[in-house]
């Protein structure tokens, strides 16, 4: 059974930015953006998503419904309930190879930055804002990365801020 391009699996950072790179406070998003968290939603479901531990956390340990989840720690006694837990960037590789799924990466900034190099998409909202945290996005070289869409969504009574998600992929 051939797969075509959009059927195949891959590895994709996906995340959610402010106009100085902020993803992050205290392990949690600086704004709430309903219209935001429902692409998320749209685009993650039915396949995995890796994040730290630090992030799982910081979601209150919450699985979220029709994904894999999978948690990258160091620790070995790490055990959360449907969760699971990968100790290394080639564990979590390795895993990725031996299922049909494609991996979202969702954070933090070190987990981003430890798969810098496998990514086959990049999916990044700017969120029109500037916000207080902690936590910025790790800078990452997108020349190798062509801009294929890119979508605008505007501020309504449930979105404070204006956003645009758009998407890149690896180049050939």
């Amino acid at each position: 059974m051939s797969m075509n391009d959009s059927q195949k699996k891959r590895i994709v950072a996906i995340w959610a930015e402010d106009s100085h790179h902020l993803i992050g406070v205290q392990g949690k998003l600086p704004w709430h953006l309903p219209k935001e968290l429902k692409h998320f939603k749209e685009t993650t479901m039915n396949q995995a998503l890796l994040m730290g531990r630090v992030t799982f956390d910081g979601m209150n340990r919450r699985i979220l419904p029709g994904r894999d989840t999978l948690v990258l720690t160091r620790d070995p006694q790490f055990k959360a309930e449907g969760v699971t837990a990968v100790h290394s960037v080639k564990e979590a590789l390795s895993w990725f190879r031996q299922q049909d799924k494609t991996l979202f990466i969702v954070g933090g900034a070190s987990i981003y930055k430890a798969f810098e190099n496998y990514y086959d998409e990049i999916i990044r909202t700017s969120v029109q804002g500037q916000f207080e945290g902690d936590t910025y996005f790790p800078s990452i070289d997108l020349s190798h990365f062509q801009k294929i869409s890119q979508r605008f969504f505007e501020r309504d009574e449930q979105n404070a801020y204006d956003f645009t998600v758009a998407v890149f992929k690896k180049k050939e």
